[in-house]
């Protein structure tokens, strides 16, 4: 964002916006800030926030969106962001965004805060946030609104309009004389290229702002006993140096060690200091804090699990030494007696006199009092005492406030905004805080501010005093005096102390407190006497420092910010548990030479520099930042490039994806629109062939459908094209609307509609006809007969059978000659159902005997008399006999599996006619379907029509869904071959196996080809990635991986290629199925993974059928284009191998002779390896081995087990393609001692491996059987090594696993396969129902411990594992309630 064109006079372009209750100073500097860049020096609580937002509002014109231009607000803290972004968003109407560090703001770039810009019109930040953008270009800024005495970056022009605002103009100890004070107003002047605007007086601020009174409290400081002091602080030094010694024997990292000793003086130093400033029981609170592993005040930072068991047990240690000095008995508290606790030496006459003064303001009703210290454990223990003290004599509650600066506590940024709003609300009371609550706070209620510890500087003197809102406050400066006789009477109380009185105490503390209650009057005057001075131009070379200048964004950096850059970069290059990627510096004093070391993963190793010693490392950190911007390592943002990629795998996460999918139709099903008076159909012939016994047959209408009875197989040929006329089309499409009807129905209700009809299914999108056929293999013949029985009217019967010889029957619409009955469909009105009638019953009728259920006997007529009270008038007429509508079930989905060693047999089952069709009898079980009727109870609806022709339509569900499903399949594959050169046969049947999921519940589904697909996939793609970005470090090349094949960024292209509409995740259900004649437009619920399942199952299934030339050219037609044949991959890594390594050993033990050795030093070097002889580390191959390996082992699976189930096969990839299982073949290959490395950590966690592998059974190489985990690296090697070998010969995988298969042996299989306990009791808990809750995970001192609970059948199982890693920790949790419930007996 350009600033704004300040040539013009802005003060003519800008109306003042003032607030209706602004007082006369805040309009005053208003129409300054207006005219000129200004810095308003008031006092603290004069509202100088106000005036800043009445120039926001001013300027708002300028800014509203969708103006490109922005303000920037600046606050000193981080608790003030959200202060004065409310405050802003309550008096404007403008858009106002928050930033601070623990936003990660960090890792943002240029187009974030594009986005930022573009949405907010005031951004509310802190400093460093804005100098970091500015610093990389991120954005360019128009206007400021506070600045805190921070200059702009080197090299800056076209500087903003500028508002400042601060309380006290100098931020230092103070000045000698007036001309001092102007010297440095006047630095402040130039620096920001504003001028200071001040009240005239004091006396005209009193009258809008409370100004707090200042009193002081002298105190004489008395030493705890001497006696006691020393044998203290003698028990902790001997402490120091035992815990040091400890440190020593731990043969820790250096760096570890370092900061583990740096951490341990820090805290001996802090009880040293509670011991003689606080006293010895406030000490005993400060080593109890320290010792508490729960507790906020440490903040680790970069030690180790040992370090922060050193530095707990030595914290510990020194609770236990200090409380043996304390009184013992369960009675006695600090409370007790306080004045002899100061005698005895657990508190201080400073802590006293602390006490004693908050006492004073007991008669105060609502006392908000802040307590300012200079250090975090200060206030941690001052909150313990007032916690344990204050409730005896009030209901005051006591908390604490402090920075993170120190190291020495983690307090949260939202536990800090708490407190604060606790406060403002009076929930709290008193809070204890360092400097973090100085500037910019506020509460309006706060009456008391009391300095514990002497202000620093003047602005901190100013500024804490100015928390005090309230009329009438004080502000109590407790300051150290001379002896005096009386040990118990030294407190003297001064109001309004005339300054020389100050003599009395400390000289040092007492004039600069003098130069502090006089600086406000000073700083005022020179302002004003100085304001009609116009303001020095800024100077080029303000900063004269060397920076670099990248022009294509205006990122910069110099000498200074260049050892930050460096270590930033570095931090983001891939780490482990066993080294930390770090520059280290190495510098020779007297020849004035510094040699930068960089990670090994760091396209650039080393970097010397010659010149002035002090500023050497920043010359070598400034001109290796150089050399990675150069070589593209930082991009022209001069951020390393790996923040930028991972923001792009966030932008594509975050890519929406819309679950509510289509389901397609085959378009050879579909409506083509015709209008012709003659419409042409392709007639297929269904051949049913019914290969089983039943007393109904089939009709005709390569699939085998296995049912419980037998097969049905179903021939379909092309047998010609049929020209229908209108009135023929019309007519099949009642019948077959009228059939599925009645099908799905069972009833006959809904009929009258499809009857009566004729232009019913004219406009549906689904046009195909289902017509039962009569054809003898000559022309197409359609069983016109059946069809127009949905014609039947009782008008037509009786004209068409005048002359018919077969008897006449009464039924309930009058009479119809029996042959017209016999083979209808008819409804009975009484009971709504609907029955199709076979023939007569002439040794039935209504004076028959029906046995019931019960034994009771009875006739028919009596029967439908007492159930449904007809009376029957025919007795002597015949019963029809009638049968229930056959079921459509889903003939396709298996019904009973077996397995065998994983070898499943899939059995597909028509449910027995019997069992299903028996309840649907009227009020009996009936041996079989078929019920005897009442004619005169019955209707005519579809005549003729026969039991066969129901019966075999009943199939025509599952037919034409599996038929719908192969149709879609091979639509999907000529897309693809549509966009090919080459022709790519591929069976229809594997597309379809690739599109249909678990859920479908059938005898096929994608897993297997998933499964196959992804390991191709990640191979191609990281063989690619890794020829193409040579310069690359391993955690770059994983980022670019993930954004092609991510699920998120495979479902986007899969959705691109429409596949969603393709895949089948439905269990078939006919009642779903889309009748011929209705509208198709389905849609469902379709999760974005199983899109990418699906890509990745097509890509394995051309793969699998047309090798990888094929699987290649489906990737290129999804959008993923792979060229790895045609990349030459030179390599710069050059060493003596035997120097390093034995080469001719691995050369035996891998059975390959390498061209280049170099490779095998690559692949052996962890990236704690310290000798600059190697230049690099095994990060790349192992990145290139790993996916060279998952593809050889699941390729290998796949082809040598074609008939194992989908499951089996993703099992046994997971239980030979893992960290463990390598990690495990390493071992007993003896890679351990040939590994290049230099950190302890790792050698004595390969040293345990060693000694625990004895105890390991080496019958499988497969880690689920082990109960420890190995070191990743061992199993990282593995990878390293199938990497270099893949590069040595010319990436060739056979040759790959050649070598590394022995390794591995003996290979997992499916009689060896165990599964794993995570996935065992998962699917136990599923499959009787029991209850897995929720697992319950802690983690200390590096061990992580998981709690596994089910409830089964009332019984809670409960077992708790620990480990050094979670994964581990989590398997043998599972494993022990595994053992437990099948040990347990449930009968």
């Amino acid at each position: 964002m350009e600033p704004v064109d300040m040539e013009e006079d802005i003060s003519q372009l800008l109306p003042a916006d003032p607030l209706p209750f602004a007082r006369s100073y805040q309009l005053e500097a208003l129409e300054k800030a207006i005219k000129q860049n200004t810095i308003t020096y008031l006092e603290t609580g004069s509202g100088k926030t106000m005036i800043a937002i009445m120039l926001l509002r001013s300027y708002a014109y300028l800014i509203r969106k969708p103006s490109p231009f922005f303000a920037v607000f600046l606050v000193p803290k981080v608790v003030l962001v959200k202060q004065q972004a409310d405050a802003v968003e309550m008096h404007t109407d403008l858009n106002v965004g928050k930033y601070w560090g623990h936003m990660q703001v960090d890792f943002w770039d240029g187009e974030k805060w594009k986005q930022e810009i573009d949405k907010y019109e005031v951004l509310v930040m802190t400093p460093q946030i804005l100098l970091d953008g500015l610093r990389h270009s991120f954005f360019k800024i128009n206007m400021i609104k506070e600045f805190y005495h921070r200059p702009l970056e080197a090299g800056a022009s076209n500087l903003p309009r500028i508002f400042g605002m601060t309380a006290s103009p100098i931020n230092s100890k103070g000045a000698n004389s007036a001309d001092s004070y102007w010297q440095k107003i006047h630095e402040l002047e130039t620096i920001m290229n504003s001028k200071v605007y001040t009240c005239v007086s004091a006396s005209v601020l009193a009258q809008f702002v409370p100004f707090a009174t200042p009193k002081f409290k002298f105190y004489q400081h008395m030493a705890i006993p001497n006696v006691l002091y020393s044998h203290l602080v003698e028990e902790l030094t001997v402490l120091k140096v035992k815990h040091e010694c400890s440190l020593d024997n731990l043969d820790l990292e250096a760096s570890a060690a370092e900061s583990t000793r740096k951490k341990l003086s820090k805290i001996h130093s802090a009880l040293i200091h509670c011991l003689y400033e606080l006293g010895a029981w406030l000490a005993l609170k400060a080593a109890e804090c320290f010792s508490c592993y729960e507790s906020e005040l440490l903040m680790w930072g970069k030690l180790d699990v040992f370090g922060e068991k050193i530095i707990r047990s030595y914290s510990v240690d020194a609770f236990r030494a200090i409380e043996t000095c304390m009184p013992s008995g369960l009675d006695w508290t600090i409370a007790n007696d306080v004045k002899g606790s100061v005698a005895a030496g657990f508190l201080t006459t400073k802590v006293l006199c602390l006490i004693e003064s908050l006492f004073e303001y007991r008669v105060l009703k609502d006392i908000r009092c802040i307590i300012f210290v200079e250090r975090v454990i200060t206030a941690v223990v001052l909150q313990s005492l007032f916690s344990e003290l204050l409730p005896r004599y009030s209901n005051w509650k006591t908390k604490y406030i402090a920075g993170n600066n120190s190291g020495l506590q983690n307090q949260t940024r939202k536990k800090q905004n708490e407190i604060v709003e606790e406060f403002r609300k009076g929930m709290v009371n008193i809070i204890v805080a360092t400097s973090i609550l100085e500037e910019g706070l506020d509460v309006q209620s706060c009456n008391l501010i009391i300095r514990f510890d002497p202000s620093p500087t003047i602005c901190s003197f100013i500024q804490s005093r100015g928390r005090a809102r309230m009329q009438n406050s004080d502000y109590l400066l407790m300051l150290k005096s001379a002896a005096t006789d009386d040990f118990f009477s030294f407190f003297f109380l001064y109001i309004r102390l005339p300054l020389k009185h100050l003599q009395n105490g400390d000289f040092s503390t007492h004039s600069r407190l003098k130069n502090y209650l006089t600086s406000g009057d000073v700083m005022r005057k020179e302002s004003l006497c100085h304001a009609s001075y116009p303001c020095s131009p800024l100077c080029e070379g303000l900063d004269d420092e060397e920076f670099y200048h990248v022009a294509s964004t205006g990122a910069c950096m110099t000498l200074s910010s260049s050892v930050g850059l460096m270590y930033f970069y570095c931090s983001r290059l891939p780490a482990d548990g066993y080294f930390k990627p770090i520059p280290r510096c190495v510098i020779d004093k007297q020849m004035g030479l510094c040699t930068l070391l960089l990670p090994k993963s760091c396209p650039i190793q080393t970097v010397c520099v010659q010149g002035d010693v002090k500023n050497i490392k920043k010359k070598a950190c400034f001109e290796a930042c150089k050399k990675l911007h150069q070589i593209g390592a930082l991009t022209d943002n001069l951020v390393p490039d790996i923040v930028f990629e991972e923001h792009d795998v966030e932008e594509i996460e975050k890519e929406p994806y819309n679950d509510d999918q289509p389901i397609f139709f085959p378009p050879e099903l579909v409506n083509k629109g015709s209008l012709d008076s003659m419409t042409k159909y392709y007639c297929y012939l269904m051949e049913l062939k019914q290969n089983f016994d039943y007393e109904v047959p089939v009709h005709n209408i390569m699939l085998l459908l296995e049912v419980d009875r037998g097969t049905l197989t179903i021939n379909m040929k092309y047998i010609g094209l049929i020209r229908l006329n209108s009135d023929q089309v019309i007519l099949c499409r009642r019948f077959q609307l009228a059939v599925f009807q009645v099908l799905m129905d069972r009833k006959a209700e809904k009929l009258a509609e499809v009857l009566c009809d004729h232009t019913l299914g004219n406009n549906s999108e689904i046009d195909y006809l289902l017509l039962p056929s009569n054809y003898v293999g000559q022309s197409p013949l359609i069983d016109w007969l059946s069809v127009t029985s949905v014609t039947f009217s009782y008008e037509k019967a009786c004209k068409n059978h005048v002359n018919c010889n077969a008897d006449m029957i009464q039924i309930k619409s009058g009479l119809v000659c029996t042959c017209m009955i016999q083979n209808s469909l008819v409804s009975t009105p009484h009971n709504g159902h609907a029955y199709i009638i076979s023939g007569l019953l002439t040794n039935i009728n209504a004076n028959s005997l029906l046995r019931l259920s019960d034994g009771r006997v009875m006739t028919y007529k009596e029967y439908y008399e007492k159930s449904h009270g007809i009376n029957l008038c025919y007795s002597q007429v015949s019963f029809l006999a009638g049968r229930h509508i056959f079921p459509v079930q889903n003939h396709i989905q298996r019904c009973r599996k077996q397995k065998e060693k994983g070898i499943e047999t899939k059995i597909f089952a028509i449910s027995g006619t019997k069992s299903v069709l028996s309840k649907f009898s009227y009020r009996f079980k009936s041996s079989n379907a078929f019920v005897e009727l009442p004619p005169e109870l019955c209707c005519v609806v579809m005549s003729p029509i026969s039991i066969s022709t129901f019966y075999s339509f009943t199939f025509l569900p599952s037919i034409m869904h599996r038929l719908e499903s192969l149709l879609l399949a091979t639509s999907l594959k000529k897309m693809h071959l549509d966009h090919c050169v080459q022709n790519v046969a591929i069976p229809t049947m594997k597309v379809l196996e690739a599109i249909t999921t678990k859920k479908c519940l059938e005898n096929f589904h994608l897993e297997s080809l998933e499964t196959l697909g992804d390991s191709f996939l990640k191979y191609a793609v990281c063989q690619q990635l890794f020829k193409k970005y040579q310069n690359h470090h391993e955690g770059l090349l994983s980022i670019r991986k993930e954004k092609i094949i991510s699920n998120t960024a495979l479902s986007m292209l899969g959705c691109d290629k429409k596949l969603p509409g393709f895949i089948r995740d439905e269990p078939f259900d006919p009642k779903d199925w889309m009748i011929p004649g209705y509208n198709c437009g389905r849609r469902r619920k379709l999760k974005f993974k199983k899109v990418a399942d699906v890509v990745e199952a097509l890509t394995g299934a051309y793969l699998s059928t047309g090798g990888e030339a094929a699987g290649l050219l489906f990737l290129d037609w999804i959008g993923i284009s792979i060229n790895i044949t045609n990349i030459p991959y030179e390599r710069h890594f050059k060493v003596r191998a035997e120097k390093f390594v034995n080469v001719q050993h691995f050369e035996s033990l891998l059975h390959y002779s390498f061209q280049d050795p170099s490779l095998l030093v690559e692949a052996l070097t962890h990236g704690s390896h310290m000798l600059a002889e190697i230049p690099g580390c095994y990060q790349r191959l192992e990145f290139l081995g790993d996916s060279v390996l998952d593809y050889l082992i699941t390729l290998h699976l796949y082809n040598k087990y074609p008939g194992i189930t989908p499951g089996l096969l993703t099992d046994l990839r997971s239980a030979s393609v893992n960290n463990n299982c390598y990690a495990l073949s390493a071992v007993k290959a003896g890679f351990l001692k040939h590994i290049l490395q230099s950190s302890q950590k790792l050698y004595k966690d390969i040293k345990e491996t060693v000694e625990s592998f004895q105890e390991l059974s080496l019958e499988y190489t497969f880690g689920w059987e082990s109960e420890k985990s190995f070191p990743k690296v061992l199993g990282d090697v593995m990878e390293s090594l199938a990497g270099a070998i893949f590069v040595d010969s010319g990436y060739n995988k056979e040759i790959v696993f050649q070598s590394i298969r022995p390794l591995l042996e003996p290979m997992i299989t499916p009689e060896t396969l165990t599964v794993h306990p995570v996935k065992e009791l998962y699917e136990l808990c599923q499959k009787e129902h029991y209850e897995l809750r929720k697992p319950i995970v802690s983690h200390e001192d590096g061990i992580s411990s998981i709690t596994i609970e089910v409830e089964a059948n009332g019984k809670v199982f409960k077992r708790t594992s620990t480990a050094c890693d979670k994964k581990m920790a989590k398997k043998l949790a599972f494993k022990e309630v595994l053992k437990s419930l099948k040990g347990a007996n449930f009968s």
